[in-house]
């Protein structure tokens, strides 16, 4: 088994340094450049940490419980769990993915990561939301993904709804479109609330009155489809921002109904993308993407940091489709969302 004294004999530096590197203490006390040599000659050298004598000498199990509202059965789960695998797996940790869509069954999975010994928790919910944290785990080092709590007292994050709504809709006045719809979400949300907010506010920053009859919320399936086909006949958009890319393939059907072409006629503008309908689409749909690993990611080094109490190098983090906050910034924290150009949006502004 390859030691702390072996490895530091191959890079020439000093077994307080290898042992500050490798047990994630060498922030603002090692030059980043030397710290990056002991970690590539670690893993040369096929150096694998003692975990048992880890945890014995810190008191800590270096486990992270990650527990999901009706998150790990939907297409977005992915994502943000990896984004926290990645993110602790560098940092030395093992995370526990628990799912619970009751609150019995939840209360079970708690009871079980604490079994476990966990140092702390992720918490998540299906879409964001604002939650109730439960009283059991109220007393843990806790931070929130994709969700917020109502009075504050525990980190958060979350997309920025606002700027997904500001933003798609900036992009089509870009594009030239006269007359934009935006066909939402009829249930009660925070990300209807916020999107609306978005496209409302840039409408009113580019000289344009809101008009309530080019709002269009929807649930889906048939009723859906009408709504959309008699805001069409009614109203003729030239541009539509969307809810979520799901909603956006109304407007495609209706447009080809009406002899229509999706880039040229009218403009589209989604959010997700998401893989079956962002990418199988004709023409590809332009959309913005939800920061679900960005999320995970930065969940997971923020919970770190509390556990441990230090500050950590977010130098080192990757790069990312959306740039991920500094662990400072003031909750709920809000990830300014990346929109993601393809085809369903004119090149050419029209004149209109």
């Amino acid at each position: 088994m390859t030691t702390m004294k072996e490895i530091a004999q191959a890079a020439g530096v000093s077994v307080s340094s290898v042992s500050l590197v490798l047990n994630g203490r060498d922030s603002g006390r090692i030059n980043p450049q030397l710290a990056n040599r002991i970690r590539e000659t670690a893993e040369r050298m096929g150096y694998q940490p003692n975990v048992l004598a880890r945890s014995l000498r810190t008191n800590r199990t270096y486990m992270i419980g990650f527990i999901s509202v009706e998150v790990a059965t939907t297409p977005y789960a992915g994502g943000m769990i990896q984004g926290a695998q990645d993110a602790l797996s560098s940092l030395g940790y093992m995370l526990l993915t628990v799912n619970g869509d009751t609150e019995q069954a939840l209360e079970s999975e708690i009871r079980a990561l604490k079994r476990y010994g966990v140092d702390g928790f992720l918490y998540s919910a299906m879409s964001n939301r604002v939650m109730t944290v439960p009283k059991s785990l109220a007393k843990f080092p806790l931070v929130l993904v994709d969700a917020a709590e109502e009075t504050n007292r525990f980190p958060s994050i979350e997309p920025d709804e606002f700027r997904i709504g500001y933003d798609a809709t900036t992009r089509l006045i870009e594009a030239g479109c006269s007359r934009i719809a935006y066909v939402g979400c009829a249930e009660p949300m925070v990300a209807q609330t916020g999107r609306l907010a978005g496209y409302r506010q840039a409408l009113m920053d580019h000289g344009r009155g809101f008009d309530e009859r080019l709002q269009c919320d929807v649930l889906n399936n048939g009723p859906a489809l009408r709504a959309v086909e008699a805001l069409f006949d009614t109203e003729q958009p030239n541009g539509f921002f969307c809810f979520n890319d799901a909603r956006a393939w109304y407007v495609y059907e209706t447009a080809a109904r009406h002899g229509l072409a999706v880039g040229r006629d009218i403009s589209v503008v989604g959010v997700d993308n998401h893989r079956v309908f962002a990418e199988t689409l004709e023409p590809q749909l332009t959309t913005i993407e939800l920061p679900h690993y960005e999320m995970g990611y930065w969940a997971a080094n923020k919970l770190v940091s509390m556990i441990e109490n230090r500050p950590l190098n977010e130098g080192d983090w990757p790069h990312t489709t959306a740039v991920m906050p500094l662990l400072d910034t003031p909750s709920p924290v809000k990830v300014h969302c990346t929109l993601i150009e393809k085809g369903s949006v004119r090149d050419t502004p029209t004149t209109a």
